[in-house]
């Protein structure tokens, strides 16, 4: 794994709207994985996730994450680890969620009916695979 700042390139290919799996460390210390969508800002990961969603109690507790975004070619990938540094709900991760889904989808994000969570992640390092 390297340390940032990530080369331009892969910087740019991080602000795509790529396939992505989140890794997170349950209560018990066991790994959980599960595909998620990004946005890459000025070298951090925002990610959002429904307030009653347990992963967001394991990275409260726990805010070692991981990140692989997969590009078009799945032998590419770059794989990013981190922590959770800033938590934000309310409007602000409706506002998050909104910004997010129009990354993906080009539509503010469809389910208003229960809270979002937003998380700030702090990449520590990095590894590029497929290049």
């Amino acid at each position: 794994m390297s340390n940032p700042p990530l080369p331009a390139e892969y910087d740019a290919l991080l602000r795509e709207p790529n396939a992505c799996v989140i890794g997170t460390v349950m209560s018990d210390g066991s790994p959980h994985t599960v595909a998620t969508w990004y946005l890459w800002e000025d070298g951090r990961a925002l990610v959002n996730m429904d307030a009653g969603r347990a992963r967001l109690e394991w990275m409260r507790k726990d805010p070692r994450v991981s990140l692989t975004a997969i590009m078009d070619d799945w032998s590419q990938h770059i794989s990013l680890r981190g922590r959770v540094t800033e938590f934000v709900g309310g409007e602000q991760g409706m506002d998050d969620i909104d910004r997010i889904a129009r990354h993906y989808t080009g539509r503010p994000y469809p389910h208003r009916d229960r809270g979002r969570v937003s998380a700030w992640i702090e990449i520590l390092s990095w590894h590029a695979w497929g290049f």
